[in-house]
């Protein structure tokens, strides 16, 4: 199958919501090198890309989606940029759905863009993060 404009609009809910831990957030950090010391003890808040962490789940539906036919290897992850309602803090249960919101064709190469809309698992506003994926479906 190849990708086209019907499938703008197809959302991807995560498996299952992530529960925000300030041993994560922690790690996280320590993971990046930034030292900040907002990203440790019990009030916590998680650095800016750690959106990323949370979207992921629901980019894994995404690619998952067999009438898509999207081979992980040739794939190649593209811009991504995070806006903010509120921070990410320590103890916070967030929900994650990924929608696709452009496709394009440049030859064999299908440019999708897609957004991930972080909310509380209430359904509160977090974050949205915004990226694209190339695919190429050529052979060889």
């Amino acid at each position: 199958m190849t990708i086209d404009a019907t499938m703008v609009g197809r959302s991807y809910a995560a498996a299952e919501s992530y529960q925000v831990g300030r041993e994560k957030i922690r790690e996280f950090a320590d993971a990046i090198g930034d030292p900040n010391p907002a990203y440790r003890g019990d009030d916590a808040v998680a650095p800016p890309t750690f959106a990323f962490m949370v979207a992921n789940s629901a980019l894994i539906e995404l690619l998952g989606d067999a009438e898509l036919g999207l081979r992980l290897d040739r794939i190649v992850h593209g811009a991504q940029k995070f806006s903010y309602t509120r921070p990410i803090k320590a103890g916070d249960e967030i929900a994650a759905t990924a929608t696709i919101t452009t496709v394009r064709k440049a030859g064999d190469v299908e440019v999708i863009m897609y957004e991930t809309a972080l909310t509380t698992v209430d359904g509160d506003p977090i974050a949205t993060s915004t990226s694209t994926i190339s695919h190429n479906r050529a052979e060889g």
